[in-house]
C-alpha cells in the first residue's frame, strides 16, 4: 500500500471514530476512559500533539470541537452526566493517582 493511500485510509477511520462518537454520547467519557484507557479529550490532546509534531498549531480548545464536533463546554453542558460513584471508583482503580 502506498504511503498516501494508508494516510487516507487512516484519515477515514479518524473521521468515522469521531462520528461513531458523535452518535453515541451516551457513552461518557469516564466510560471510555474505564473501557478503553482513552476518550475523546485523549483524541483531542493527541490531535494537538500530531499537529505540533508536523510543524502545525492548533489549541487544546480547537482540537476539542473538532473531536467534540462543538465548543466542549456546550458538549458538556448538552450531553456530559455526573458520573456514577461506580464510575468513579473505577477510574480511581484504573487510574490511581501517585
Amino acid at each position: 500500500m502506498q504511503d498516501q493511500t494508508e494516510t487516507e485510509i487512516e484519515a477515514a477511520v479518524f473521521r468515522r471514530l469521531l462520528e461513531h462518537l458523535d452518535s453515541r454520547k451516551d457513552a461518557q467519557n469516564i466510560d471510555l476512559m474505564n473501557l478503553a484507557g482513552f476518550c475523546r479529550n485523549c483524541l483531542s490532546k493527541w490531535y494537538v500533539a500530531a499537529a505540533r509534531d508536523r510543524g502545525e498549531e492548533i489549541s487544546y480548545e480547537e482540537a476539542r470541537e473538532l473531536v467534540y464536533g462543538m465548543p466542549y463546554a456546550q458538549w458538556k453542558e448538552k450531553y456530559q452526566l455526573e458520573a456514577t460513584d461506580e464510575q468513579k471508583q473505577m477510574f480511581e482503580k484504573n487510574f490511581p493517582k501517585d
